[in-house]
C-alpha cells in the first residue's frame, strides 16, 4: 500500500471503533455494527450495515455505498480471553438483532463465558475418534492451529456447542469425507476454522442439518453460526468437493465466509488441467429457511456459485467471481444458456433480499466466453435484489445483471461496473 491505494479485493470489519478509515482501493468491502470516524473511497460495492457514523447512500452509485442503520441479525465471533487470575475461558457472543454500534462500549459483548475446562482442546495429531468422543461427552472444541487429516465427519449434535479454530485451524478431507457435520440444533458456533477439500471428491465440506429433511428444532434468538470459516477446493494440494457449504437447517447465520475453489494458483497446471482436476461444482447451496449471510464470499464454482432455495433469505453484502478457467463455452453452458449465474434464487423462493451484490468475469482460459446472467432470480412480488453489480476483469463477458436487465460487462468498459439499482425497478 506504500503506493497505494494497491488493489485488494475486499474484505470485513465487525464490532470495531475506528477513526477516519483510508480504504485502499477494496472492491467489495462490509463493515458492520462498528463506529467510524469518516471513510475514505469505494470502488465497485461498500456496505455499511449498523455503523455509526456511515456515509450516506443517497447518491448510489456515485459512490457506490449501502447503508443499513441497522443489522438485521448479528452474533459477533467468540474468542479467548484470561481472568483476572489468569485461567483461560471461551466468551460467547449472543446473538442480536436491529443492532447498531461496538458491542463493548459498555463493559462486556453480551453473551455467556465457558471455562476453558468445557473444552477438549485437540491438535492436529488426535484422531477424530477422539474428537468425536469428547464432543459426545458434552465438551466443545478447541482447534489449535494446523492441519487435521478427516478421514471420517467430525460431528457436533449437541445445541450450543462450540468449535473455535485458532490461527484458521484447517480440517482437510481424507478419502471423500465430509470434514464437518453439525445436526438440526439450534446454537452451534463454528468460528476461526478454514476447511479444505482432498484429492478424492467428498460430497460436501461443511454439513448443516440433513439433506432434504426439514428442520424442526431451529431457534429464532439462538441461530447456529459460521463467523470467520473459509473453504478451500484445491490451491495447497489437488482439492475435489461436489459442494462447499450445504445449509438446510433454518435460522442459520452466515457471518463472514470465503468459499474458493483454486481456478488459478503456482501448482504448475495449465488452466484447462485445473478445470478437470480442481473440481467443484457450487461453493453455497442453501436449503433452510430465515437463513442470514453478512459477509458472504464465494468464487470459482464450475456451476453456480451459490444457490439459494430457502425462504425468506437474506445476504447483505456478496461478493463472487465466476471461474477463470473453463475451456469453451460448451463447458460453460447447461440447458441451452451460456454460462451460469454467480447468484441463483431457486424458481420456487417466494421471499428473498440481497444488497450489496457483485459478480465479476475473467475468462482467462478463453476470452471469447459468454455468461448470460450474473445474477438469477424468481420473479416473484417478495424477491428483490438492491444495489448488484456485474464488472469485466479483461476478459470474457456478462450479457447481463439479472434475468436480462441491465448491459454488458464486457472487455470495452474493463473495471466499469455495469449496476441494476433495483430489481424489479
Amino acid at each position: 500500500c506504500t503506493a497505494g491505494p494497491q488493489f485488494a479485493s475486499g474484505g470485513f470489519i465487525s464490532d470495531s471503533k475506528l477513526p477516519f478509515v483510508i480504504n485502499g482501493s477494496q472492491q467489495q468491502w462490509l463493515i458492520r455494527n462498528s463506529e467510524i470516524g469518516g471513510w475514505s473511497n469505494a470502488v465497485w460495492n461498500q456496505v455499511f450495515a449498523g455503523v455509526v457514523g456511515a456515509p450516506s447512500d443517497a447518491t448510489f452509485p456515485n459512490p457506490p455505498y449501502t447503508t443499513f442503520e441497522t443489522t438485521p441479525l448479528s452474533r459477533e465471533r467468540p474468542y479467548l480471553f484470561l481472568d483476572s487470575r489468569g485461567a483461560y475461558h471461551v466468551r460467547v457472543p449472543s446473538a442480536q438483532r436491529n443492532t447498531s454500534g461496538i458491542t463493548w462500549d459498555e463493559g462486556m459483548t453480551a453473551g455467556r463465558t465457558i471455562p476453558l475446562r468445557d473444552f477438549f482442546v485437540a491438535k492436529p495429531s488426535d484422531s477424530v475418534h477422539t474428537i468425536n468422543s469428547q464432543l459426545a461427552r458434552g465438551r466443545n472444541l478447541l482447534l489449535t492451529p494446523g492441519v487435521y487429516d478427516v478421514g471420517k465427519s467430525i460431528s457436533v449434535r449437541r445445541a450450543n456447542t462450540i468449535v473455535l479454530g485458532l490461527g484458521h485451524a484447517t480440517l482437510t478431507a481424507v478419502n471423500g469425507a465430509v470434514p464437518l457435520k453439525v445436526k438440526d440444533v439450534p446454537g452451534v458456533i463454528v468460528a476461526g476454522v478454514t476447511i479444505d477439500a482432498g484429492t478424492v471428491e467428498s460430497p460436501t465440506l461443511l454439513q448443516i442439518g440433513k439433506r432434504a429433511k426439514k428442520s424442526s428444532k431451529s431457534d429464532p434468538s439462538n441461530p447456529t453460526t459460521l463467523s470467520d470459516v473459509y473453504f478451500r477446493v484445491g490451491g495447497p494440494h489437488v482439492g475435489k468437493a461436489d459442494v462447499a457449504l450445504e445449509v438446510n437447517s433454518d435460522h442459520v447465520l452466515i457471518d463472514h465466509t470465503w468459499v474458493w475453489r483454486a481456478d488459478h494458483g503456482v501448482e504448475g497446471f495449465t488452466d484447462t488441467e485445473r478445470w478437470n482436476t480442481n473440481t467443484g461444482r457450487n461453493g453455497v447451496i442453501v436449503n433452510g429457511d430465515d437463513v442470514t449471510a453478512t459477509g458472504l464470499f464465494v468464487e470459482h464454482f464450475q456451476q453456480y456459485n451459490t444457490v439459494w432455495n430457502g425462504e425468506r433469505g437474506a445476504t447483505i453484502l456478496y461478493q463472487n467471481e465466476l471461474p477463470y478457467d473453463p475451456p469453451t463455452q460448451a463447458d460453460w453452458m447447461h440447458d441451452g444458456v451460456e454460462g451460469w449465474a454467480g447468484y441463483k434464487v431457486g424458481d420456487g423462493v417466494k421471499t428473498h433480499a440481497l444488497y450489496g451484490g457483485g459478480v465479476y468475469v475473467f475468462n482467462r482460459n478463453n476470452p471469447s466466453i459468454h455468461t448470460e446472467n450474473g445474477f438469477e432470480v424468481p420473479q416473484a412480488p417478495g424477491v428483490k435484489l438492491h444495489h448488484v453489480m456485474t464488472v469485466n476483469l479483461g476478459a470474457g463477458t456478462i450479457d447481463h445483471v439479472v434475468n436480462g436487465v441491465g448491459g454488458p460487462a464486457d472487455t470495452s468498459r474493463i473495471g466499469a461496473p455495469v449496476y441494476v439499482i433495483d430489481y424489479p425497478s
